[in-house]
């Protein structure tokens, strides 16, 4: 039993030497301390075989008693005794005073009994060393209490008293530094805000007061079995690193314990309250290699416990987690740039072999918040999944619509402005009013706006997606195929689509010239593409050798970086003016 409590007393004491860690400086080494304390014991010898020697030395046709050196080195010891004092606290104000005491006994016992008056001034000398000692001690002391207050203050949480959010970090800095394994669990009390709105904020930070205490003295009895560490994160959130385990059936034990002990009746005014939590965790190293990288983990994994409301209100991280976080954060920087009037639209050049301008693709973009541009890659996918792609395409072909309508005016160039309208937004009711209602008044020719829709459409409703594009080619516009290869690609479908342009995607395009067979595969597509009467584009053409490779096997258009990026309209504006000119 003897045996049992010292091992939960180191144990313990390995949480309180964490928090010491984080509070307390780092002392000035040990080495230090004896070499002061030997310099100093050597200057007071120097002094004593000096101090009575009258031999006259030359110095440069001076001459010099070797007494006189005797007050350097006095000097010398009351600076190492001050280093001492300054660098070392107690230790150091002790040994000085021990130190000076020495030597102030001896200086005045050679003055009353020997009547050396010429001491005298060393004794004084000491006297002040002594009280400059002191002093310094002191001021250190009050000093060293005053930064204790605030580390103190740094690292814990003033309502709860246990460690903050800070002092959770720091630890899992110092657990990784080490590369210790260890896991960390997220907390978030159930249905909290309640208590605040119906028994006030003063018996809410009540039971927040109490749920730490119980979790607080489960810590440290170390009933769960395992070494854990509490902290509170801010309002009725909390987490606890857990170490010491061996598998992962420790760490739900050590959850459930924690559940428990929160589960049990708690009264605050009279009230009785039963409190459940979502508990969500992630290890390391197995789910991340970085404290930002571990909280956000278990945070996905507990608010995933949340979303889905299961009884078991503990949750294990997994990838997909994030990826939901991710699709909710996206979502709402869509709906605020929405809302905002923050999505605007970039235009990319698009040219035939002889480098002639053909148009321009006109491409969604996103400002967020902090005025950096959402990557489209991340913003599409969510916007097609959440149901917000058709207000993104609405926005950009209106707009750009507009834009070309004044180009036009303008210049008077036949050029073609190609739009893409997703299939959700193609199947929606009122799709064509909308597309007549923008030709009508951007005053840009049908014949030169171009709808580009994906071949997955021929997948969702064939019959109503050909029927739509009817009409749309009644209205005098034209129809690409996007992303022509990459999904359903029937021909049977293909032969009845009135479209007008084929668009190879740019995967194709990429592995173009690695083989003879990916060579061989986009020269198929463009073949397929002129046999059915369709002009054929190959997006995502960044390589000169691409570009011989597609003139060699007959494709019609190129799009790319190689002869142009997405641009704003005003730019855009000025190429079709220098192309007129030219």
């Amino acid at each position: 039993m003897c045996k049992k409590k010292n091992e939960k007393t180191i144990k313990k004491n390995i949480i309180e030497n964490t928090m010491d860690q984080l509070i307390v400086r780092k002392k000035a080494p040990i080495f230090g301390y004896i070499l002061l304390s030997l310099l100093y014991i050597a200057a007071s010898a120097i002094i004593s075989l000096t101090a009575g020697n009258q031999t006259l030395l030359n110095f440069g046709g001076n001459t010099i008693a070797v007494y006189a050196f005797a007050g350097v080195f006095a000097a010398l010891s009351n600076i190492f005794i001050i280093f001492i004092v300054v660098y070392y606290r107690k230790l150091g104000f002790y040994t000085a005073l021990i130190f000076t005491g020495l030597q102030l006994v001896t200086v005045l016992l050679g003055i009353f009994k020997q009547h050396n008056l010429s001491s005298l001034p060393g004794a004084f000398t000491n006297a002040f060393t002594f009280i400059a000692a002191i002093i310094i001690f002191v001021n250190n002391m009050r000093l060293e209490k005053f930064q204790e207050r605030l580390c103190d203050q740094a690292v814990t949480d003033r309502l709860t008293e246990l460690p903050n959010r800070f002092a959770c970090s720091e630890l899992l800095n110092e657990l990784i530094r080490r590369n210790e394994k260890f896991a960390i669990v997220s907390i978030d009390l159930n249905n909290f805000k309640s208590i605040n709105d119906t028994l006030g904020h003063n018996a809410g930070n009540a039971v927040l007061t109490e749920i730490a205490k119980r979790w607080k003295n489960a810590a440290d009895t170390e009933e769960s079995g395992t070494l854990d560490f509490v902290t509170r994160q801010g309002g009725d959130e909390f987490s606890l690193i857990i170490r010491n385990y061996r598998s992962d059936a420790d760490i739900i034990r050590t959850i459930k314990y924690y559940e428990d002990v929160l589960g049990k009746r708690l009264t605050v005014d009279e009230c009785d309250l039963f409190m459940t939590a979502s508990f969500g965790y992630a290890e390391y190293p197995a789910d991340a290699k970085t404290s930002d990288a571990l909280f956000s983990c278990a945070d996905a994994a507990m608010y995933e416990i949340k979303r889905i409301n299961s009884s078991d209100h503990i949750m294990r991280f997994s990838p997909e987690m994030l990826k939901t976080e991710h699709t909710l954060e996206m979502e709402k920087k869509i709906r605020t740039a929405l809302d905002d009037g923050k999505v605007f639209f970039k235009l990319q050049p698009q040219y035939d072999l002889s480098h002639k301008l053909r148009g321009f693709e006109a491409l969604a973009r996103i400002e967020d918040t902090d005025g950096q541009i959402l990557n489209p890659s991340e913003f599409v996918p969510v916007a097609e999944k959440v149901g917000l792609i058709d207000k993104i395409d609405l926005i950009v072909f209106k707009a750009s619509a507009e834009f070309f309508g004044r180009l036009i005016r303008e210049t008077g160039a036949d050029i073609m402005l190609s739009v893409n309208v997703s299939v959700r937004h193609l199947m929606k009711n009122g799709f064509l009013e909308e597309v007549k209602a923008i030709v009508d008044s951007c005053g840009v020719p049908a014949r030169q706006i171009e709808i580009e829709i994906t071949e997955s459409v021929m997948i969702d409703s064939a019959e109503k997606a050909l029927n739509c594009i009817n009409e749309i080619k009644k209205m005098g516009l034209k129809i690409a195929i996007d992303d022509f290869g990459t999904g359903y690609s029937s021909l049977s479908y293909l032969s009845d689509f009135p479209a007008d342009l084929l668009k190879v995607d740019k995967s194709f395009i990429d592995k173009m010239n690695a083989s003879d067979s990916s060579k061989k595969y986009v020269a198929a597509i463009i073949s397929i593409g002129h046999i059915m009467n369709f002009k054929v584009i190959s997006e995502g053409v960044e390589e000169p050798e691409q570009l011989e490779t597609l003139k060699s096997i007959g494709c019609d258009y190129i799009q790319g970086f190689l002869w142009g990026s997405p641009m704003m309209p005003e730019e855009a504006g000025r190429l079709v003016k220098n192309s007129i000119n030219a």
